[in-house]
């Protein structure tokens, strides 16, 4: 692992260091959702639809209520739901199915055993209605509905970077039965560009839904309050969000909903207030707390994973590799209710990091009787780039143009419009592809043995940004607590606690992080959209300098001396060139906690990123594979990303192992797929295959590269 840093300082900026939760996790004293006690518990089991598509006739559940311990047996009509839309104000079917597993009734049960027996005494008449799996089937005009009675749908596409001037809606009359919604993402005469092109490659490619494959399934406890609010412990990455949703639901005053996250145990964009609906529903029926823990089956065949697309895509350049235009039409498969994959998205990914002269793109959003459509790393991202980079090679070839010097030549100029027709900010698109380009591998890709070949490739996640808030409180002992509203969910906490030890000036270790609910802690946003870091480190900083300068202002009170004369160092206050006449932060800390003349100093902190802060990653594979049986065995795995400054490099190295394991797996392994009555055929790990640390074991020389400092550097002066 070669790390490029900007230099250590002594709070640890730039060094390697474990996450601060690692003890526990990793010798299993962690608490997760599920292990949290709650006194007057009832124990959530869903009753799941095994049809596809169907209406629901009737529901008998008078042999489940005769079971000792069941408490209630609740339908759709039970719930206190009263508003919303989309699949969270449709946590069970309501008079139709839509999927196969999707929850139809909520068994409450004194503990797991007997609701799980409860759930096979709940007796439910369907009647099969024509089901529609094939993407491509469900946009023709004879096709049957997907959903015959009405939905609303949200999304969440802001989340994910979406947006910008450069879409319009495809006016071609009423749209087929199952196509939800269509964009037009253009820019120039794309058609007439593609035609004068000296050379034109087309290409069909497809991704599956692929499962996020974290460790903790669904899962989330509610329980009323005795002053008629409700309150949330959830695995979820935005607890702000979620409160919303509740209050939204069921009209409640949104200081009555209170949500904390727990322990989390991987989500990468899946647990976004999927199971809070139901969970909470029932805990307002009830009267009591309830807690519903998906099993690993469930979470495969009732949660919200990365959805399939499809892509028809024509690229054009000219002799010297100079892109003339992009065009063709994206298919999205949103499944039964499609929050998280709206067309916006994918049209605002696929022309990765490249400029393109002239571009048309068609978005087609489909609904079909999969799951609901969720977020995964870099919503649509992975995929373009499977598509477009693909193409960019076959266009290398046919003009005999180096393929890193076509990628090189179609870098973007800052300024320059993308195809969401916002302008390019700076990005280390050169110093990330020079970095791959640059590594032996690709040196030597001519000279593999039969049978193996190298790969390169170059993807842009454009990220998003987020309002953020952030408390730093000066301690007893002269520490700081950072207080925020944020779910840790890749080692974030461990990089805030850096980042406000490098502005207050003291070493890391004397900075706790505390993740508030809702009720108390400083606005936050979602964890995912690759912004936490870029978002609330900036909140941090301005916080840890107003704490910074409120005791400075308390030792020039103790020291007779101006603040502009005082540093911090070491853990104390001391006047610039006398050491000797220095206190303590743990003095200052006690006068500041205790009874005396000074305030608490409690620093705090919000900002907003200006812009977006476009990443790009670049990866280098060498692979053997075998013509007769198509089996691939990567040998090699060099990866490239561009992510900023390097706060803490361990980090960073986790997350380019942890990206490189899971394009191993869209790549070669994970496909979610459904047989033609629309039944999941890959629904546990024994059918559903997830890479291995074998298929992994070739990331043994992954390259770290820097191209630009983050923006929350620059207002606060580090």
């Amino acid at each position: 692992m070669s790390v490029v840093t900007d230099g250590a300082s002594a709070s640890g900026v730039g060094v390697a260091r474990p996450r601060i939760e690692a003890p526990s996790k990793v010798t299993g004293h962690a608490r997760y959702v599920a292990d949290v006690p709650m006194p007057g518990l009832l124990h959530g089991r869903m009753v799941m639809s095994p049809f596809a598509h169907a209406r629901i006739i009737s529901i008998d559940r008078s042999e489940a209520l005769a079971i000792p311990g069941v408490h209630a047996v609740l339908i759709w009509e039970d719930l206190p739901i009263k508003g919303g839309a989309g699949r969270a104000a449709e946590p069970l079917a309501r008079d139709e199915v839509v999927f196969a597993g999707q929850p139809v009734a909520l068994v409450l049960g004194e503990t797991e055993a007997i609701a799980e027996d409860g759930v096979e005494g709940v007796l439910v008449d369907y009647e099969p209605l024509d089901e529609v799996v094939d993407l491509r089937a469900a946009i023709e005009t004879s096709a049957p509905p997907a959903r015959v009675g009405d939905s609303e749908d949200e999304s969440d596409a802001e989340m994910h970077g979406a947006g910008g001037e450069g879409q319009s809606a495809v006016d071609e009359g009423a749209l087929p039965v199952n196509v939800i919604d269509r964009k037009l993402f253009s820019g120039g005469e794309a058609e007439r560009a593609l035609a004068g092109s000296d050379a034109v490659v087309h290409g069909r490619f497809r991704v599956p839904w692929i499962h996020q494959g974290y460790l903790e399934p669904q899962v989330a406890t509610a329980w009323p309050e005795p002053d008629g609010g409700l309150s949330l412990l959830s695995s979820t990455q935005a607890v702000f969000w979620v409160r919303q949703e509740i209050s939204r639901l069921f009209e409640l005053p949104l200081n009555s909903v209170r949500v904390r996250a727990g322990t989390f145990g991987g989500g990468f964009g899946a647990k976004l207030r999927l199971i809070e609906p139901l969970v909470a529903s029932a805990a307002l029926a009830a009267g009591r707390p309830v807690r519903v823990a998906f099993t690993r089956s469930e979470d495969f065949a009732a949660a919200n994973p990365c959805p399939s697309l499809e892509f028809d895509l024509a690229l054009g350049a000219d002799a010297d590799g100079r892109f003339t235009a992009l065009t063709g039409r994206i298919l999205i498969d949103c499944g039964a209710f499609p929050d998280s994959a709206p067309a916006a998205l994918a049209g605002t990914r696929v022309g990765g990091p490249y400029h393109f002269d002239t571009w048309s793109i068609e978005t087609v959003a489909v609904r079909t009787n999969r799951f609901g459509a969720g977020a995964y790393r870099g919503p649509t991202a992975t995929q373009s780039t499977f598509a477009v980079e693909s193409l960019v090679d076959e266009l290398s070839a046919k003009l005999g143009v180096d393929p890193v010097t076509v990628r090189l030549r179609n870098a973007p100029e800052t300024g320059a419009k993308r195809m969401d027709g916002i302008g390019w900010p700076p990005i280390g698109f050169r110093e990330t592809l020079t970095a791959v380009a640059e590594h032996p591998l690709w040196a030597a890709r001519a000279d593999v043995a039969p049978g193996e070949g190298v790969g390169l490739a170059l993807g842009m996640f454009p990220g998003a940004k987020q309002g953020a808030g952030a408390v730093c409180r000066m301690d007893a002992d002269g520490g700081l607590t950072v207080v925020s509203g944020y779910v840790d969910m890749t080692g974030t906490d461990t990089t805030i606690a850096t980042i406000a030890a490098e502005v207050f000036g003291i070493s890391s270790e004397m900075v706790r992080v505390v993740a508030g609910d809702t009720s108390g802690a400083p606005q936050a946003g979602v964890s995912g959209g690759s912004m936490v870091t870029y978002c609330l480190g900036s909140a941090v900083a301005v916080a840890a300098t107003d704490a910074r300068q409120q005791v400075l202002k308390v030792a020039a009170q103790e020291l007779e001396i101006d603040e502009a004369d005082l540093e911090i160092v070491n853990a104390e206050v001391r006047p610039l060139g006398s050491p000797h006449k220095a206190i303590s932060l743990a003095a200052i800390g006690a006068k500041v906690t205790g009874f005396g003349p000074y305030a608490p100093v409690e620093g705090h902190g919000s900002s907003v990123p200006p812009e977006l802060a476009p990443s790009v990653a670049a990866a280098l594979v060498r692979v053997r594979v075998d013509r007769d049986t198509g089996e691939t065995q990567i040998l090699e795995y060099v990866a490239a990303q561009d992510c900023g400054r390097a706060i803490n490099p361990a980090l960073v190295e986790g997350q380019m192992r942890g990206g490189a394991a899971q394009s191993v797996g869209i790549a070669l392994y994970e496909d979610l797929a459904h047989d033609d009555a629309g039944q999941l055929v890959a629904g546990t790990f024994m059918s559903y295959a997830l890479p291995r640390e074998a298929e992994c074991a070739a990331q043994n020389g992954l390259t770290w590269a820097r191209g630009r400092t983050h923006p929350f550097r620059q207002p606060i002066g580090w």
